[in-house]
This record gives structure tokens, C-alpha cells and sequence, in this order.
């Protein structure tokens, strides 16, 4: 029989026993989520961009107002070293820059200072192309929708220290910088930003490029991270031990369910994108997922509750 348990019995089970047998989490784990069974974090994916041009504090402020749990940003690298708020590569769908700079095919957006994305219209596109037909659906109202019009791209400043006033929390995606001067910064800034504002606790940093978050460790090393994926792991844990990152981040159309209560077991953190269908969000949530990205964090809290759109 094992001494441990020999001393423990001769104890008569004092308390002190269960806990004389149980090794410490390795310090670089997390702690188990702090979700488990309940409900899933409701995330909102670029803010809430089903109703407000996505990307911008407007979409920030809705998702706020609609009571999701945190929001999440892409973060790019302008031409002259500034971080701003931005998803494409290029500046064509979310902007009027084709027309305000008509000789700067194909309007990469890493070829433009800030001061140029400033003039830029980041809202006016959605009021035009409706992209999740909220506002045939009169869900956007006409005074939000002149609102929108001339919205400016924030930068990351600007959405952090939103984020900060309205107590809130935000997953900072850094977009893939590589082949492009960024590339060499945008790591460090990203940080260091975070960490001049004192957010470290409201922020989790979230990226396709692995290697970003490994330099993300090593600048940081209690900053939490997460790691995005869009193809089926085998094995995630081995995947976020390697990383010394916190969270997994699957794509909803490669996660497999049977993997979560090991990544839960081993103390990760799993947040799914992008969801909006109702059904899906809560298959999601009765698997335990820590949290859900979301277009429609107005809808979240109903789909859970089994209502559809």
C-alpha cells in the first residue's frame, strides 16, 4: 500500500491528507476555466458588426450595449508603424479608399500612414451593403446609420482605452504581418501598449501566427494568449503546452467537441469561432466551451435559451 495513504489512515483522514496527495498545476498552465458548465462567454466578433460597421467603437459601444461578456479587434500595421483596427489586407471593402486614392491599387493597407487611413469613410460601406441585412430588418435605426457615415478606423489605443473605460475586456487578435515592415513590430507595440495602459488583466492576445504569441511569452510572460486555428489539431493540448499559451481557438467548422473536456481537464480555456446560428451556439455551450465570437451578440443570450433569429 502506499505510505501517503498508510499516514493518511492512521490519521483518521485529517484534511490535511487530501491535499498532502495532490501535485501543484505546472505554473505554466492556467487555472481550469472559470466558466466550466455555465454558460459560455458571449464574444463579440469584430464588435457587434451586424449592426455597426465592424471594427469601429461604434460596433465596440453596441456590443457593450447589447451585454456581451468582451469584444474582439484585429490589429494591423499602418506604413508608418501605428497600430490600428482593421481585418482585410487590403482597404476595399471597408472603406472608400479606391475613391479618395484611386492610384493606390491594390490599397494595401499596410501601404498607408495613418493620416491617410484617417480620411478614409470606414463606416459608409455598411449602411450600402447591409452585410448581415440588419437594417432591412430594422434592427439599425436611421439615426445609427447616419452615424456611421464618415466612422474613422480607430487605432489600437482608441479601442483599448474604450475598452478600459467601460470596464470591459477584449481579445486582441494580431493580424499576420509577414512580408511586410510590421512584421518586425508589431509584437512588440502590441505589448507594450497593453501594458503602458495596465490591461494585461482585460486582455487576451489571440493570433494564426504562432510565432507571434511565442514573442507575446517571451515580452510577457503572465500576458494571456490563445491560439487560433483553422484546420483540425490532433492533439491541442500538446499544441498549447508547446506554446505556453491559454487558450484554444478553433474555427467552428474543424472543432472537435470530444476534445474539449480534455483541453478543460488539463486547465485551457476554448473559444469558438464565428457562430450565429442558435442551435450551434448551444451544442457549443453544452460541451463547456469557455466562450463563443459571435456576429449577433445581441442574439446570444436568447439562442442559449433556445430561441432562434
Amino acid at each position: 500500500m502506499n505510505k501517503t495513504i498508510v499516514i493518511c489512515m492512521a490519521a483518521l483522514l485529517l484534511p490535511a491528507c487530501a491535499t498532502a496527495v495532490i501535485s501543484p498545476a505546472p505554473s505554466a498552465r492556467p487555472s481550469p476555466s472559470p466558466t466550466g458548465s455555465k454558460k459560455p462567454l458571449n464574444i463579440a466578433h469584430r464588435g457587434a458588426r451586424s449592426l455597426a460597421p465592424e471594427n469601429t467603437l461604434a460596433a465596440a459601444l453596441k456590443a457593450y450595449e447589447a451585454g456581451a461578456d468582451m469584444w474582439e479587434l484585429d490589429v494591423a500595421v499602418t506604413a508608418d508603424g501605428q497600430l490600428v483596427i482593421l481585418h482585410d489586407d487590403t482597404l476595399l471593402r471597408t472603406s472608400d479608399a479606391a475613391q479618395v486614392f484611386p492610384l493606390r491599387a491594390p490599397w494595401t493597407a499596410s501601404a498607408f500612414t495613418l493620416d491617410e487611413l484617417r480620411q478614409l469613410d470606414f463606416g459608409s460601406w455598411f449602411n450600402r451593403t447591409d452585410p448581415f441585412k440588419q437594417i432591412a430588418a430594422g434592427a439599425v435605426s436611421e439615426q445609427d446609420q447616419q452615424s456611421y457615415v464618415g466612422a474613422k478606423i480607430p487605432t489600437l489605443r482608441e479601442a483599448l482605452e474604450f475598452t478600459q473605460d467601460h470596464h470591459w475586456r477584449v481579445n486582441v487578435e494580431i493580424k499576420d504581418a509577414s512580408g511586410t515592415p510590421g512584421d518586425a513590430v508589431v509584437v512588440q507595440r502590441t505589448v507594450s501598449l497593453i501594458q503602458e495602459l495596465q490591461m494585461e488583466s482585460s486582455v487576451m492576445i489571440s493570433s494564426f501566427n504562432h510565432a507571434y504569441l511565442e514573442q507575446v511569452r517571451r515580452l510577457d510572460p503572465q500576458m494571456k494568449t490563445a491560439a487560433l486555428v483553422d484546420y483540425s489539431v490532433p492533439d491541442p493540448v500538446a499544441l498549447l503546452e508547446g506554446l505556453h499559451a491559454q487558450g484554444f481557438n478553433p474555427d467552428v467548422k474543424t472543432i472537435d467537441l470530444n476534445q474539449v473536456p480534455q483541453l478543460l481537464q488539463a486547465g485551457y480555456e476554448v473559444y469558438v469561432w464565428t457562430v450565429n446560428d442558435p442551435a450551434t451556439i448551444r451544442r457549443l455551450a453544452q460541451a463547456g466551451v469557455t466562450g463563443i465570437f459571435t456576429d449577433f451578440p445581441q442574439q446570444f443570450k436568447k439562442a442559449l435559451a433556445g430561441g432562434s433569429d
